[in-house]
């Protein structure tokens, strides 16, 4: 099956205070890991940016047509510009994907339009499988004012896959966990520091 990975990186961080992206993690910056992981399973990987953002080589960079109206408008963007049926889309913030998590949503999203794990109680919109086909009620959704992504999973047929269910795979989840505030982002290299 092909896939086309669409990171998001096009957001003003304004919990982080600074670029998430170009935030530094394990010897490369977190929207450089975010790629190279993705990377593994996609055939094409498309990086959702800012104007004036910094990304890495290799990858196709489309910009929103307007900014800062949040990820629902990524992920129109990104979802407009696929040439695959099936996209993995994932935040720049979330540095601990695991690829066999993605390709288990990927697979189990059988006919449905998307496919999301629900962990700890909310579905995660930002790590997720979508048909390209959900850009044209992405695009509605932003037009009627609307910049909620959970607002996208429930206008389409969303399968929500119950996040334990990937434990085998991913034991304590991290693939969903979010480096989105200087506190994240100060554990989650405490933690690396640890690990190496």
């Amino acid at each position: 099956m092909s896939l086309t990975a669409i990171v998001l990186c096009g957001g003003r961080s304004t919990r982080m205070g600074r670029d998430k992206g170009a935030l530094p993690f394990g010897g490369e910056t977190m929207l450089e890991r975010v790629v190279r992981i993705v990377r593994g399973i996609a055939d094409d990987v498309i990086v959702v940016a800012r104007q004036d953002q910094s990304t890495p080589d290799g990858v196709r960079v489309i910009h929103d047509p307007i900014e800062d109206q949040g990820p629902l408008a990524g992920i129109a963007a990104g979802l407009a510009a696929s040439t695959t049926d099936l996209n993995v889309v994932v935040a720049c913030d979330m540095p601990q994907i695991r690829p066999a998590v993605l390709q288990r949503l990927a697979d189990a999203i059988g006919e449905h339009d998307a496919c999301v794990a629900v962990a700890g109680g909310h579905a995660s919109a930002l790590c997720g499988i979508y048909r390209s086909r959900v850009a044209g009620e992405a695009e509605r959704l932003l037009a009627s004012g609307e910049r909620r992504v959970m607002r996208l999973l429930d206008a389409v047929q969303t399968k929500r896959v119950d996040a334990a269910e990937l434990r085998d795979i991913d034991p304590e989840l991290e693939t969903f966990v979010s480096c989105d505030t200087p506190e994240a982002y100060s554990q989650l290299n405490a933690k690396l520091r640890i690990q190496n």
